[in-house]
């Protein structure tokens, strides 16, 4: 386990690199400027288009713009608005969420382009079974060009699926069901392989009628679970109203400055907000990712742009709003840097295991405060040792794991590698909430059994959601591949995923971001260089319908009767 996750760093290291993420923005910056501010046009225009004064049964396509956009919506409002966002405050610091509202914003520019660019070339040969995507984009658009291109074309177009099939599996599959089993097992003491079963056979019975059945259960089931999880998040807002200006205060400062160690947040670097903020922005709104334009490509239309401009609501409808509620609940709560949930009343001593690599001796967990301890519990402590360029300090996080040793409850350490001897920091021990389960103590922390009941209704809502359209994500990376006849096949690979996620083999939010942040990484590296060659063909297409639109041709009397 150790070099997978040395590998898993490693990559995401090449992946992550602050040049990729500056060029990610610089892209967002350039496309917004390029469109005059199509998040306006969005906003506007697109709301119309989403509420159905555009539709057009006769067009080609499968689903309506509403069912569309619900369908890209049940990918990207997830688990990433409620892990992904815990993860992000607890690795990045609350500035990081700053950098969420800035990718966002300008990635509602993105998304427009990206989704612009599908439906210029989606596959109508089926007018109700489209195919579209940054796989068609490329293979259709290089042979376009230059018919010797083809050949590269369809190159990169399987290079794309291949890292589309990468983020399926991470980041839409195994992130999602190992969120569900970690909550469910913390609060209702399932296994999390149960769970898994569970939401494998669900899932199975939504993706095995299509896109139809897809975009037909997305339209229904994203309005309640959004609905839903903002009602109780106001709740806590309105309870806590007071520090919410704070909050926003505190936001904004730490994007900028260092954030000191407090409670379970070891602290923080500007520069970690940057890149925590931009990842797991990315990764619950996939602007640049190429994926939810797959689903925008079923939509009935004969006009590509009108579906990009209700596509620019995703970011915004994900990252502006639901992302930004989940960020107040667990800051206004405190439960990002919380107290610890025990004390040793003498710290352990730290024991060396060779050159620079540490631990800490094996002692009886210490009682904890207003619960009790159970068996495979994570939990951590603070050590002094190498500088961390994470936290602009010293401090480090030792995970240790509550194991039974001679009929009694033990903590037994994980190692540490630092030059320097480490030191304790104090006698607290921190138990260790990884992503959703983060969240769903802030809830609990205002009315005991809120996140026990919202959250994980709302992390299996969201899990379900999430997984069905990844899973018509990546069948569409299969056909392009092999064709229809891999696609059986590949739904049952899909399934059984589902269940291998909750076999334990991720133990931390670091694992977890680590696993998800190579999936999203892969295909931005390969749709951000599609998005460029092919920008000023989504910008022409774009101009061209605003231009018909401020003449009138755009009228829904008019479209009707045409």
């Amino acid at each position: 386990m150790e070099d997978f996750t040395t590998l898993l760093i490693t990559l995401n290291s090449i992946i992550w690199h602050d040049s990729v993420l500056i060029i990610l923005l610089g892209t967002g910056i350039v496309f917004t400027i390029w469109s005059g501010f199509s998040q306006y046009r969005s906003l506007t225009h697109g709301v119309q288009v989403l509420r159905g004064s555009y539709d057009d049964p006769k067009a080609p396509g499968a689903i309506n713009h509403f069912q569309a956009l619900s369908a890209a919506l049940s990918a990207t409002v997830g688990l990433g608005n409620i892990g992904g966002v815990a993860l992000a405050i607890a690795l990045g610091g609350p500035g990081a969420i700053f950098w969420m509202w800035v990718v966002g914003i300008f990635g509602m520019a993105i998304k427009l382009t990206e989704v612009s660019l599908s439906m210029l070339y989606r596959n109508t040969d089926d007018p109700d079974n489209p195919h579209g995507g940054p796989m068609w984009v490329v293979s259709k658009g290089l042979a376009r060009m230059n018919p010797r291109l083809a050949p590269l074309g369809k190159f990169i177009g399987g290079l794309f699926c291949i890292t589309l099939l990468v983020s399926t599996v991470t980041g839409g599959n195994m992130f999602q069901a190992w969120n569900v089993g970690e909550i469910t097992e913390e609060y209702f003491d399932v296994p999390s392989p149960i769970a898994g079963i569970v939401l494998a056979i669900l899932v199975g019975m939504v993706i095995i009628g299509g896109i139809k059945r897809i975009g037909a259960v997305a339209g229904r089931l994203v309005p309640i679970m959004v609905t839903l999880y903002l009602l109780a998040g106001t709740y806590v807002l309105v309870i806590n109203a007071s520090d919410i200006p704070a909050m926003f205060a505190l936001i904004i400062q730490s994007a900028f400055l260092p954030q000191e160690m407090a409670g379970a947040f070891i602290g923080g670097t500007a520069g970690y907000a940057f890149l925590f903020g931009m990842k797991r922005a990315l990764f619950s709104n996939e602007a640049g990712q190429g994926s939810s334009p797959i689903a925008h490509s079923a939509a009935k239309t004969d006009e590509p742009v009108r579906e990009a401009l209700v596509a620019g609501l995703e970011p915004f409808i994900d990252t502006i709003i639901v992302c930004t509620f989940t960020a107040l609940v667990i800051l206004s709560t405190g439960i990002w840097n919380r107290a610890p949930e025990a004390h040793f009343s003498v710290a352990p001593n730290v024991v060396p295991l060779g050159a620079a690599l540490w631990s800490l001796e094996t002692l009886p967990a210490p009682e904890r405060i207003n619960d009790e301890w159970g068996e495979g519990d994570v939990v951590f402590m603070i050590v002094n040792a190498d500088p961390n360029p994470q936290s602009a300090n010293n401090s480090h996080r030792l995970e240790g794991h509550v194991v039974t040793q001679n009929s009694s409850l033990v903590i037994e350490w994980d190692t540490l590698a630092s030059n320097s001897h480490p030191r304790v920091e104090n006698t607290g021990v921190y138990a260790t909430y990884v992503g959703a389960t983060l969240t769903a103590k802030a809830f609990d922390s205002v009315t005991p059994g809120l996140g026990k009941w919202l959250v994980t209704l709302a992390v299996w809502l969201f899990a379900l959601s999430t997984m069905i359209s990844w899973s018509y994500y990546g069948e569409q990376g299969v056909v392009f591949l092999f064709g229809e006849r891999m696609v059986i096949t590949y739904k049952v690979i899909y399934c059984l995923l589902i269940v291998v996620a909750t076999l334990g083999f991720i133990e931390s939010d670091a694992d977890l971001d680590n696993l998800t942040g190579v999936g999203t990484g892969v295909m931005l590296w390969a749709n951000a260089p599609i998005i460029w060659i092919f920008g000023r063909q989504a910008m022409s297409a774009y101009h061209d319908y605003i231009n018909r639109m401020k003449k009138g041709e755009m009228e829904p009397s008019i479209r009707q009767h045409r």
